[in-house]
């Protein structure tokens, strides 16, 4: 019996133009600032956000090396968009070693109640190799600090976000 994917969302509210954040998005820079210290990906010398690499969606743009706590290499990702939309977000679905499936929605959206605010939203869909319960909630916790991490970025540190 195939157990179905998990499914994770996650949003915040953050007080920032749509340009200054979906520069954030697409910066590995920021991206590695979002995700440390729990992990760190690699990418080619002169990839400096993915925008400087051609997207053909469902082609890898190149492989990642991901760098538990920044440093230890425990697994990989040919790092695949699906889209990139500019000014709106991107859907990533790389194939992994420790994952048998990866998607990743990230999504800039209008605050419905604030227009002096924006939404990101992050919805994850896997199915880890091995280990589904500590793997799902290793992937839970990083994704809840991505998101402290950008809230003390744009909002001061002021807590508006959301789990699904």
């Amino acid at each position: 019996m195939t157990r179905p994917p998990v499914k994770l969302a996650f949003e915040s509210a953050l007080a920032c133009s749509r340009t200054e954040l979906w520069a954030a998005i697409t910066d590995l820079r920021c991206l590695r600032r979002e995700m440390m210290p729990y992990m760190r990906m690699t990418a080619p010398p002169g990839v400096r956000r993915l925008t400087d690499v051609r997207v053909a969606p469902g082609v890898p743009l190149f492989v990642s090396r991901i760098l538990y706590f920044g440093f230890l290499p425990l697994d990989h990702s040919r790092l695949t968009l699906l889209s990139l939309t500019e000014q709106q977000g991107f859907v990533e679905q790389s194939p992994m070693g420790s994952m048998r499936r990866w998607r990743h929605a990230r999504e800039i959206l209008a605050h419905p109640d604030d227009p002096n605010l924006l939404l990101l939203r992050d919805e994850l869909e896997f199915e880890p190799r091995w280990f589904r319960g500590p793997t799902t909630s290793f992937v839970r916790r990083f994704f809840e600090h991505r998101h402290a991490v950008l809230r003390r970025t744009w909002n001061g540190g002021v807590d508006a976000g959301r789990r699904g």
